[in-house]
């Protein structure tokens, strides 16, 4: 039951872009077509579940046996930048036209605060090894779900006839406000 309630925690009442504000750059960014967004939700689903699995080893494997925890921040980004690096090969000999669209915000991953933020998250609430991978990848998957939603009503609100001032980066805005409060609806389930 422990899972479950992290699962649904991380994924919908804690959802990391929704409810803590964490990987807006991406959100904002890559969810203009939802084929776009899926691919930037596995890129970051497989970095952070990577980088946190990294995390929790590094935290108490080397860092808290020498009594460096604070090279803590380093450490995670170092570790973020590497795993970007490699997904950013691998995406661009696999996937060419999914390498194009995302364009920029690939490597944007590396400073994607949602990732540096769950690797610390798990360190903080003390979470064990499966626990963190757990969490880690509950929160993955609740950046996807929010990025796709995002996207597909804003490809739905492309075909809509709006005023010009709300066309665009306004009415976007508005829609994420909207969908942030609908996901703060959960807030009382866990």
């Amino acid at each position: 039951m422990e899972y479950f309630i992290i699962i649904i925690g991380a994924v919908f009442v804690n959802n990391i872009i929704l409810a803590q504000f964490l990987g807006i750059c991406p959100f904002l960014g890559v969810s203009n077509k939802v084929g776009t967004s899926l691919g930037m939700g596995a890129a970051v689903t497989f970095v952070m579940a990577i980088a946190s699995l990294a995390a929790y080893l590094l935290q108490y494997y080397v860092l808290v046996p020498l009594n460096i925890e604070f090279m803590q921040t380093i450490v995670f980004i170092l570790v973020i930048a590497s795993l970007v690096q490699m997904v950013e090969i691998i995406l661009k000999k696999v996937s060419p036209p999914l390498y194009q669209a995302l364009g920029v915000f690939l490597p944007l991953i590396t400073t994607n605060c949602a990732v540096l933020g769950v690797a610390i998250l798990l360190v903080q609430k003390e979470y064990n090894l499966l626990e963190s991978v757990v969490f880690s990848i509950s929160n993955a998957i609740g950046f996807t779900l929010a990025i796709v939603l995002f996207a597909g009503l804003r490809e739905k609100l492309e075909l809509e006839d709006l005023p010009a001032a709300m066309r665009g980066v306004p009415v976007a805005l508005v829609v994420a406000g909207i969908l942030a409060m609908a996901f703060m609806g959960f807030s009382g389930l866990v």
